[in-house]
């Protein structure tokens, strides 16, 4: 009986069957399809052939199928690289690298083809995949599709497989090697022949099932068939034939004519064996698709998670995480939806993130955002840190939602933190070559004369003059539309090389990321080589430059770029401000910045993922992690996703900033506030000791610190997001407390008030506030800032003094109004207000606690940060690097010189 009419009917069924396939999963998901790429190298005319085919097919089915080509030229790094790059495309299920490889280079095609990830191997060729047929792992794996064709074939002759003798003539890794174990595992006795095999035909004519794939024309004869068996031949040859008009025509492996005579069923050649390969091709198409929409939601991560191992007592911080072993940062960036490209690698569990990312996924809907503050806390903090980790392992690891967090990284300053800091290190030397230029221009120009200062400025190079294009930027500024340096009139030299800085009007200061008092103020210059140009100067800590503002506040590294141009240094004598762009040293300081402006990709303990990127303090800066981090985290939990970052400090300083500064620049708006509170901490409002090591209940002193508690919950209602207070338990709470503690939140206007565990219990202690966070993310809101822009630089602060601090008004020292006026005429009046206060009370004064009221806010001194784009007014005498207290933390650190292992951190 010959299969002439009976195959093609036969892959009709199949076509019928896959297109029903996608149509159900189309049903399931509108939005999706399956997706198949052929990559292919060179270009061969009978590889063309094969792959017009398959695409017709594909499209037949419903299969969104894409023809990738490279060419001749084309290197192994390249085809490799284009094949993890459809590894790690999530719309495609399918990949096919088209054999042979043409390519004018050496390719080691074992290696390509083991390349492509096991689970899109429609061809089933990688290790893996025949590995797992080897062992009968059917349902584990993708059957390579010719061998997998042939069974099909089987299966429509109603012919069982179970129990027959069955013969495969050829051991390649494509049919051979494959069909045997297919036969096998479908309970037939087989027998592998090849070149080797003695009494072939005698062999063969034992097969109740024969399969040919050995590669030589009409090698089988009809003689050799057992009567009735079913034939399979793979073969493709070409043999001569004057009647044809190539001269030529294709035949099998098997005399077609003598052994239809013997055969129950026959495969013809061609139409046979080939047309079923790329059906069974569209099938394991389809089923990678099936796979990918069983193991994945749409929009949802799977992601591995790592069990934490609790201790009672708690231990110190640093013992709980050397308790936990981190999962490998490159596997939990595939988990969130990071590409390969996307990421650069430090170390096993630190990587930094390309920006690239935010236009691959510009058109995906962005998560829910949460915001993370307090209550003024007492000098050991209240945890929001902490808190902000444990909602995020509830979130993440308990209630199995997309999450990120977005925090800061942490200054060595206050915490004598030993790890090194590239992003720190980096803008500390962006910091302080901005310094460097300022007091060498001041310097070069008090001892040159305009034509020396202009011929040092642009120098001879191959007997021209050139000026470079940030000089020519500078040009334009000036209104000098020239670009050859010999054409500069006097009066133009001199309006360029000189910028006239006034010494006593610098306002950029060099910076340390250590807690040192002594440096709050200095006099520079006193060196011989100086020639006697000193002036006073100071340091701040790192945390406050204007630099790490521009990393936190840029949104791309054009936007950098700008911002890095626009910061003002100093005051020239004739009132002009001086920028960076006017030093020429703005461009050098992008190039310093290329790499920390990436965010940094880590976990918590219970292997949900962190972004850890940019570390303004909130007391003398805007105290927020980077817009970067916050809008990459935004797009890659989705739409259901939540995003949960930090603001420094209490209510009235890193929320309100956030709101005010961040969220104008980012253009993103919150839909909850955390507001972490303390038993501790309201007691000490309500009147008892700052810090106390034993703990004594007293419901009386709490109810009535809670007045601070309400407080900052009415300056999160000022900008219309619902607040969820998170009661972050501590070990000598008492329940009493600490219900009394969420009674009086709700009352106050809280959405929710909820007792947390997470410092003891990791996220499994955060899961109701989790719970009142996504409550309260589907709640209306009303999101307003603050002030308007264009008010006077007075009024803003004085809207923030008032309305968020509670005073009774502002007063502006003569330097402050000073700079009031200088920076509404310089232009600057429009900047939104980073307000310099203490962070341990409301008011100017740390000492008073609970709600002051009667106070009037002194502004000693305002500085323009044009570049991050705010002005901070300095409030009473806040300091702008910290010192040292009498037992500082380095008392307890040390190294083991054994191994390696620091001690005595956290």
């Amino acid at each position: 009986m010959s299969w002439f009419s009976y195959v093609p009917f036969g892959i009709l069924q199949v076509r019928e069957r896959l297109k029903k396939d996608v149509e159900k999963m189309k049903l399931q998901d509108p939005n999706f399809s399956p997706g198949l790429v052929v990559l292919q190298v060179g270009d061969r005319d009978d590889s063309n052939l094969y792959i017009s085919m398959k695409l017709k097919a594909a499209a037949e089915i419903g299969i969104n199928a894409t023809h990738m080509r490279l060419p001749k030229t084309a290197t192994e790094e390249e085809v490799l690289h284009k094949i993890t790059e459809v590894n790690e495309n999530s719309s495609v299920h399918g990949l096919i690298v088209q054999l042979p490889l043409d390519s004018i280079h050496k390719m080691d095609t074992e290696k390509v083809t083991n390349a492509v990830a096991p689970e899109k191997d429609v061809d089933g060729l990688t290790c893996i995949n025949a590995g797992k047929l080897s062992r009968g792992d059917l349902g584990d794996c993708f059957i390579p599709c010719t061998p997998n064709g042939c069974m099909e074939l089987i299966r429509q002759t109603g012919v069982s497989v179970a129990g027959k003798k069955a013969v495969v003539i050829g051991r390649s890794k494509i049919v051979g090697a494959p069909m045997h174990d297919l036969l096998l595992w479908s309970h037939a006795t087989v027998t592998t022949c090849h070149s080797k095999t003695v009494d072939l035909a005698g062999e063969v004519g034992k097969a109740d099932i024969l399969v040919v794939g050995i590669g030589k024309a009409e090698m089988v004869k009809g003689e050799w068939i057992k009567k009735g068996a079913v034939v399979i031949d793979c073969g493709i040859n070409h043999i001569p034939d004057e009647t044809k008009p190539s001269g030529k025509r294709v035949v099998g492996d098997v005399h077609y004519a003598s052994a239809k005579e013997q055969a129950g069923f026959i495969t013809p050649v061609p139409g046979g064996v080939g047309p079923m390969t790329v059906a069974m091709l569209m099938a394991n198409t389809v089923q990678g698709a099936k796979r990918f929409l069983e193991g994945h939601q749409p929009g949802k991560w799977n992601i591995s998670l790592t069990k934490l191992n609790l201790q009672m007592p708690v231990p110190s911080d640093i013992v709980i995480s050397r308790s936990c072993v981190p999962k490998p940062i490159d596997g939990l960036a595939k988990e969130v939806g990071l590409l390969s490209d996307e990421v650069e690698l430090f170390g096993k569990t630190k990587a930094k993130v390309q920006l690239s990312i935010i236009k691959r996924l510009q058109a995906q809907s962005d998560g829910k955002y949460v915001v993370v503050t307090g209550i003024t806390p007492t000098p050991l903090g209240e945890g929001k840190s902490t808190t902000t980790i444990g909602l995020v392992q509830a979130l993440g690891a308990h209630m199995n939602l997309n999450v990120f967090a977005c925090v800061r990284q942490p200054s060595q300053g206050p915490t004598f933190g030993i790890k090194e800091n590239i992003e720190f290190n980096q803008q500390i030397s962006a910091n302080n070559l901005v310094a460097a230029a300022i007091d060498a221009r001041i310097f070069h120009e008090s001892t040159q004369s305009d034509k020396a200062l202009y011929n040092r400025l642009v120098p001879l190079s191959g007997g021209q003059r050139k000026f470079s294009p940030i000089q020519i930027n500078r040009l334009k500024r000036l209104g000098i539309e020239k670009t050859d340096p010999s054409t500069l009139t006097e009066e133009e030299i001199t309006r360029f090389a000189r910028l006239d800085i006034d010494p006593s009007a610098v306002t950029w200061q060099r910076v340390l990321d250590t807690n040192d008092r002594f440096l709050r103020k200095i006099t520079i210059g006193q060196a011989p080589t100086e020639k006697g140009y000193t002036r006073e100067a100071q340091f701040d800590i790192t945390v406050a430059s204007e630099i790490m503002a521009v990393l936190a506040l840029t949104s791309s590294l054009v936007d950098m770029r700008q911002r890095l141009a626009k910061m003002v240094v100093a005051t020239s004598r004739g009132g002009q401000p001086i920028t960076t762009e006017d030093l020429g040293v703005s461009g050098a300081l992008t190039v310093l910045m290329k790499d920390a402006i990436k965010p940094n990709l880590m976990q918590t303990l219970e292997g949900t993922p962190v972004f850890v990127h940019a570390g303004p303090f909130a007391n003398i800066a805007h105290g927020n992690s980077s817009i970067l981090a916050d809008k990459i985290a935004l797009k890659l939990v989705g739409p259901e996703g939540f995003v949960v970052t930090e603001a420094g400090f209490g209510a009235d300083i890193g929320m309100e900033k956030f709101f005010n500064i961040k969220c104008r620049y980012s253009g993103l708006r919150p839909h909850v506030v955390v507001l972490v509170a303390t038993v501790r901490a309201l007691k000490m409002h309500g009147g008892g000791p700052t810090v106390s090591s034993k703990d004594i209940s007293n419901l009386e002193l709490l109810e009535k610190g809670c007045s601070n508690m309400k407080k900052q919950i009415e300056n999160a209602q000022h900008f219309g997001v619902p607040v969820v207070v998170a009661v972050n338990a501590f070990k000598t709470d008492t329940v009493t407390e600490l219900d009394l503690v969420c009674s009086v939140a709700k009352a106050a206007g809280a959405f929710d008030a909820v007792r947390c565990s997470h410092w003891a219990e990791g996220g499994a202690g955060a899961v109701a506030l989790g719970q009142a966070v996504q409550r309260a993310s589907e709640a209306p809101s009303d999101f307003k800032f603050l002030y308007d822009l264009e008010l006077p630089i007075a009024d803003k602060i004085r809207i923030i003094a008032q309305k968020i601090y509670g005073a009774d008004d502002i007063e502006l020292l003569p330097e402050a109004q000073h700079k009031v006026e200088l920076y509404t005429k310089q232009g600057f009046g429009n900047l939104p207000i980073c307000m310099a206060k203490t962070h341990l009370s409301l008011s100017h004064e740390a000492d008073k606690k609970g709600v002051p009221t009667g106070f009037i806010v002194p502004i000693r001194d305002i500085r323009a940060s044009v570049g991050a784009g705010f002005l901070f007014p300095l409030v009473g005498t806040m300091p702008t690097i910290p010192g040292l207290p009498t037992r500082p933390c380095f008392y307890d650190i040390d190294l083991d010189p054994e191994t390696e292992q620091v001690n005595g951190l956290f």
